[in-house]
Protein backbone atom coordinates (compact mmCIF):
# COMPACT_ATOMS: atom_id res chain seq x y z
CA UNK A 1 0.00 0.00 0.00
CA UNK A 2 1.15 3.56 -1.04
CA UNK A 3 -0.18 6.67 0.16
CA UNK A 4 1.05 10.76 -0.26
CA UNK A 5 1.61 12.78 2.58
CA UNK A 6 0.65 15.74 0.89
CA UNK A 7 2.50 18.72 1.38
CA UNK A 8 0.83 21.14 4.00
CA UNK A 9 0.25 24.79 2.87
CA UNK A 10 -1.32 27.92 5.26
CA UNK A 11 -2.22 29.87 2.97
CA UNK A 12 -2.73 32.75 5.92
CA UNK A 13 -2.33 32.28 9.12
CA UNK A 14 -3.69 34.72 12.28
CA UNK A 15 -2.25 34.33 15.48
CA UNK A 16 -5.11 35.13 17.95
CA UNK A 17 -4.21 34.50 21.49
CA UNK A 18 -1.48 32.28 23.84
CA UNK A 19 -3.93 30.14 26.09
CA UNK A 20 -2.82 29.77 29.56
CA UNK A 21 -1.63 26.18 28.57
CA UNK A 22 0.69 27.54 26.31
CA UNK A 23 -0.78 26.72 23.26
CA UNK A 24 -2.17 29.43 20.97
CA UNK A 25 -5.55 30.17 19.35
CA UNK A 26 -5.28 30.65 15.62
CA UNK A 27 -7.40 30.82 12.80
CA UNK A 28 -5.57 29.79 9.16
CA UNK A 29 -6.65 28.65 6.15
CA UNK A 30 -5.07 25.26 5.34
CA UNK A 31 -4.45 23.86 1.79
CA UNK A 32 -2.63 20.88 0.21
CA UNK A 33 -0.25 20.19 -2.57
CA UNK A 34 -0.19 16.90 -4.92
CA UNK A 35 3.30 16.59 -3.80
CA UNK A 36 4.70 15.42 -0.21
CA UNK A 37 7.02 12.42 1.41
CA UNK A 38 5.54 9.11 0.21
CA UNK A 39 4.83 6.07 2.60
CA UNK A 40 4.72 2.29 1.55
CA UNK A 41 3.56 -0.24 4.07
CA UNK A 42 4.22 -3.83 3.05
CA UNK A 43 2.74 -6.89 5.66
CA UNK A 44 5.37 -7.91 8.43
CA UNK A 45 4.84 -9.84 11.76
CA UNK A 46 5.97 -6.67 13.15
CA UNK A 47 6.04 -2.58 13.37
CA UNK A 48 9.06 -1.41 11.67
CA UNK A 49 10.04 2.40 9.70
CA UNK A 50 12.56 3.12 7.38
CA UNK A 51 13.27 6.41 6.07
CA UNK A 52 14.94 6.95 3.00
CA UNK A 53 15.31 10.07 0.80
CA UNK A 54 16.81 13.25 0.78
CA UNK A 55 15.40 14.35 3.91
CA UNK A 56 16.00 11.09 5.61
CA UNK A 57 19.00 11.89 7.36
CA UNK A 58 17.46 14.71 9.02
CA UNK A 59 15.57 12.47 10.98
CA UNK A 60 17.89 9.71 12.09
CA UNK A 61 18.08 11.62 15.49
CA UNK A 62 14.32 12.23 15.85
CA UNK A 63 12.66 10.55 18.89
CA UNK A 64 9.95 8.20 17.73
CA UNK A 65 7.93 9.24 14.86
CA UNK A 66 4.74 10.42 14.22
CA UNK A 67 4.40 7.79 11.85
CA UNK A 68 5.25 4.76 14.62
CA UNK A 69 3.04 6.64 17.10
CA UNK A 70 -0.04 6.50 14.83
CA UNK A 71 0.99 3.31 14.00
CA UNK A 72 0.92 2.06 17.92
CA UNK A 73 -2.10 4.00 18.12
CA UNK A 74 -4.13 1.73 15.29
CA UNK A 75 -2.43 -1.22 16.57
CA UNK A 76 -0.81 -2.07 13.20
CA UNK A 77 1.73 -4.06 12.69
CA UNK A 78 3.88 -3.34 9.04
CA UNK A 79 7.20 -3.04 7.62
CA UNK A 80 7.20 0.88 6.72
CA UNK A 81 9.21 3.04 4.07
CA UNK A 82 8.68 6.53 4.42
CA UNK A 83 10.43 8.12 1.63
CA UNK A 84 11.21 11.81 3.14
CA UNK A 85 11.03 14.07 0.34
CA UNK A 86 10.07 17.59 2.42
CA UNK A 87 12.48 19.53 4.27
CA UNK A 88 12.27 18.92 8.15
CA UNK A 89 10.95 21.65 9.97
CA UNK A 90 10.05 23.59 7.61
CA UNK A 91 6.34 24.81 7.93
CA UNK A 92 4.90 21.77 5.72
CA UNK A 93 3.05 19.77 7.87
CA UNK A 94 5.97 17.10 7.92
CA UNK A 95 5.40 14.72 10.64
CA UNK A 96 2.28 15.58 11.09
CA UNK A 97 1.45 14.97 7.13
CA UNK A 98 3.36 11.65 7.15
CA UNK A 99 0.94 10.42 10.58
CA UNK A 100 -1.79 11.04 8.41
CA UNK A 101 -1.04 9.51 5.54
CA UNK A 102 -0.44 6.28 8.10
CA UNK A 103 -4.18 6.91 9.19
CA UNK A 104 -5.47 6.82 5.69
CA UNK A 105 -3.82 3.36 4.45
CA UNK A 106 -5.49 2.01 7.75
CA UNK A 107 -8.53 3.50 8.45
CA UNK A 108 -7.59 5.68 11.32
CA UNK A 109 -10.39 8.59 12.65
CA UNK A 110 -9.97 11.90 13.70
CA UNK A 111 -10.41 11.11 17.07
CA UNK A 112 -7.16 9.39 16.99
CA UNK A 113 -5.72 12.41 14.71
CA UNK A 114 -6.21 14.61 17.50
CA UNK A 115 -4.63 12.79 19.60
CA UNK A 116 -0.93 13.17 17.81
CA UNK A 117 -0.94 17.12 16.73
CA UNK A 118 -2.61 19.74 16.13
CA UNK A 119 -2.13 19.78 12.73
CA UNK A 120 -2.55 16.18 12.08
CA UNK A 121 -6.89 16.52 11.69
CA UNK A 122 -6.42 18.78 8.89
CA UNK A 123 -3.71 16.99 7.14
CA UNK A 124 -5.91 13.71 7.67
CA UNK A 125 -8.81 15.46 5.57
CA UNK A 126 -5.78 17.45 3.16
CA UNK A 127 -8.34 19.16 1.20
CA UNK A 128 -9.11 22.94 2.09
CA UNK A 129 -10.23 23.99 5.46
CA UNK A 130 -10.40 26.84 7.57
CA UNK A 131 -8.65 25.98 11.07
CA UNK A 132 -9.75 26.90 14.02
CA UNK A 133 -9.13 26.74 17.79
CA UNK A 134 -5.41 25.28 17.99
CA UNK A 135 -6.16 24.11 14.01
CA UNK A 136 -7.93 21.65 14.91
CA UNK A 137 -11.09 22.85 14.91
CA UNK A 138 -11.86 22.24 11.08
CA UNK A 139 -14.62 23.18 8.58
CA UNK A 140 -13.91 22.39 4.61
CA UNK A 141 -14.01 25.65 2.89
CA UNK A 142 -14.30 26.45 -0.74
CA UNK A 143 -11.88 29.13 -2.01
CA UNK A 144 -12.78 29.35 -5.59
CA UNK A 145 -11.12 27.74 -8.44
CA UNK A 146 -7.99 27.19 -6.73
CA UNK A 147 -7.41 23.40 -7.22
CA UNK A 148 -4.91 23.57 -9.84
CA UNK A 149 -2.99 26.38 -9.22
CA UNK A 150 0.53 26.11 -10.14
CA UNK A 151 3.00 26.71 -6.54
CA UNK A 152 6.10 27.14 -5.96
CA UNK A 153 7.87 25.96 -2.84
CA UNK A 154 11.28 27.65 -1.36
CA UNK A 155 12.87 26.62 1.33
CA UNK A 156 16.72 28.25 2.28
CA UNK A 157 17.87 25.02 3.40
CA UNK A 158 17.35 26.31 7.28
CA UNK A 159 15.51 24.45 9.88
CA UNK A 160 12.99 26.47 12.13
CA UNK A 161 11.60 25.14 15.66
CA UNK A 162 7.81 25.41 15.62
CA UNK A 163 8.21 25.84 19.20
CA UNK A 164 10.79 28.78 18.80
CA UNK A 165 8.74 30.84 16.60
CA UNK A 166 5.34 30.93 18.55
CA UNK A 167 7.26 31.66 21.55
CA UNK A 168 9.07 34.70 19.95
CA UNK A 169 5.04 35.85 18.66
CA UNK A 170 4.48 39.68 20.39
CA UNK A 171 1.35 38.39 21.77
CA UNK A 172 -0.88 40.86 19.88
CA UNK A 173 -3.95 39.80 18.13
CA UNK A 174 -3.81 41.97 14.79
CA UNK A 175 -7.42 40.66 13.94
CA UNK A 176 -9.47 37.91 12.51
CA UNK A 177 -9.36 35.91 9.40
CA UNK A 178 -11.84 36.95 6.54
CA UNK A 179 -11.06 36.55 3.34
CA UNK A 180 -7.81 34.31 2.93
CA UNK A 181 -6.51 36.89 0.06
CA UNK A 182 -6.32 40.08 2.63
CA UNK A 183 -4.80 37.90 5.30
CA UNK A 184 -1.39 37.70 6.64
CA UNK A 185 0.77 35.14 8.47
CA UNK A 186 1.65 36.45 11.89
CA UNK A 187 4.45 34.17 12.15
CA UNK A 188 6.23 35.64 9.49
CA UNK A 189 7.64 38.19 11.90
CA UNK A 190 8.93 35.95 14.40
CA UNK A 191 10.48 33.40 11.95
CA UNK A 192 12.11 36.79 9.44
CA UNK A 193 13.93 37.76 12.81
CA UNK A 194 14.87 33.80 14.06
CA UNK A 195 15.64 33.37 9.86
CA UNK A 196 16.54 36.41 8.34
CA UNK A 197 16.98 34.64 4.71
CA UNK A 198 13.04 34.02 5.11
CA UNK A 199 12.66 37.60 3.45
CA UNK A 200 15.02 37.18 1.07
CA UNK A 201 12.96 34.06 -0.24
CA UNK A 202 9.50 36.28 -0.03
CA UNK A 203 11.68 38.96 -2.30
CA UNK A 204 12.69 35.81 -4.93
CA UNK A 205 8.65 34.75 -5.39
CA UNK A 206 7.72 38.47 -5.90
CA UNK A 207 6.67 37.49 -9.17
CA UNK A 208 3.81 35.32 -8.05
CA UNK A 209 0.47 36.66 -7.39
CA UNK A 210 0.42 35.49 -3.81
CA UNK A 211 3.74 34.96 -2.15
CA UNK A 212 3.39 34.16 1.66
CA UNK A 213 5.46 31.88 4.48
CA UNK A 214 3.53 28.79 5.07
CA UNK A 215 2.78 27.99 9.07
CA UNK A 216 5.94 28.57 11.38
CA UNK A 217 8.41 28.70 8.42
CA UNK A 218 10.78 28.69 6.74
CA UNK A 219 9.18 27.61 3.65
CA UNK A 220 7.65 30.41 1.68
CA UNK A 221 5.26 29.38 -1.52
CA UNK A 222 3.78 31.56 -4.32
CA UNK A 223 0.86 30.87 -5.77
CA UNK A 224 0.93 31.78 -10.08
CA UNK A 225 -0.86 32.44 -12.65
CA UNK A 226 0.44 29.56 -15.03
CA UNK A 227 2.84 26.80 -14.84
CA UNK A 228 5.03 28.70 -17.46
CA UNK A 229 5.77 31.63 -15.05
CA UNK A 230 5.81 29.30 -11.92
CA UNK A 231 8.46 27.48 -13.41
CA UNK A 232 10.51 30.48 -15.12
CA UNK A 233 10.77 31.93 -11.28
CA UNK A 234 11.82 28.57 -10.51
CA UNK A 235 14.29 28.46 -12.42
CA UNK A 236 15.44 32.12 -12.14
CA UNK A 237 15.56 31.08 -8.00
CA UNK A 238 17.58 28.02 -8.90
CA UNK A 239 20.50 30.00 -10.54
CA UNK A 240 20.89 32.39 -8.21
CA UNK A 241 20.28 30.52 -4.96
CA UNK A 242 21.49 26.96 -5.57
CA UNK A 243 21.81 25.70 -1.89
CA UNK A 244 17.98 26.25 -1.41
CA UNK A 245 15.57 23.90 -1.66
CA UNK A 246 12.83 24.64 -4.65
CA UNK A 247 9.88 22.03 -5.80
CA UNK A 248 7.04 22.60 -8.50
CA UNK A 249 3.73 21.37 -7.88
CA UNK A 250 0.08 22.04 -7.89
CA UNK A 251 -2.86 22.76 -5.30
CA UNK A 252 -4.87 19.97 -4.69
Amino acid sequence: MREIAYAKLNLALHVRAREPDGYHRIETIFAFCEDGDVLEARQSGRLSLEIIGPFAADLKDAPDNLVIEAARALGVTAALTLDKRLPVAAGLGGGSADAAALLRLFDGSMEIAATLGADVPACLLSWTARGRGRGDVLEPVGIGDLAGTPVLLVNPGLPLSTAAVFGAWDGIDRGPLGDWQAGRNDLEGPARRLVPAIGEVLDALASARIARMSGSGATCFGLFESVPARDAAAAEIRARHPAWWVSQTRLR
